[in-house]
């Protein structure tokens, strides 16, 4: 699993699994019948997630503009070497692996990530 699979999954709820149909009565043997698909899932709020989750570790440091720290507080391995393997995951070349440079533009890669993927993400931290 990728460093941005584990973010997604500390940010997004488990996917609902599908509900299986009900078994038919024995007649002749048939097909099974497709299980439902899942109910859509609501969008996610990422920053009432996030400051939720920082709340509960006494603030979660700047989570909001650090890539390390927003890392840190999800308890995914903030090291350079992940923070590279971030940066190839979210196709992120712009300045040295870990610069500053590189670190502003992975946490703004990550916003516009969640919200590609589902995520409710305000313009205060995109921007």
């Amino acid at each position: 699993m990728g460093i941005f699979s584990s973010i997604m999954g500390k940010i997004f709820p488990p996917k609902p699994k599908p509900v299986a149909a009900a078994p038919a009565a024995p007649a002749a043997p048939a097909a099974a019948a497709p299980a439902p698909p899942p109910p859509p899932v609501a969008p996610v709020d990422v920053e009432a997630v996030l400051t939720a989750i920082a709340a509960s570790k006494g603030g979660g440091g700047n989570w909001r503009t650090s890539i390390v720290d927003l890392l840190k507080m999800l308890d995914i391995d903030s090291s350079l070497d992940a923070r590279k393997e971030l940066a190839g995951e979210l196709g992120v070349n712009a300045g040295a692996h870990g610069s500053a440079e590189q670190n502003i533009a992975l946490i703004k890669a990550v916003w516009v990530a969640l919200e590609q993927n589902g995520g409710i993400v305000p313009a205060s931290l995109r921007d």
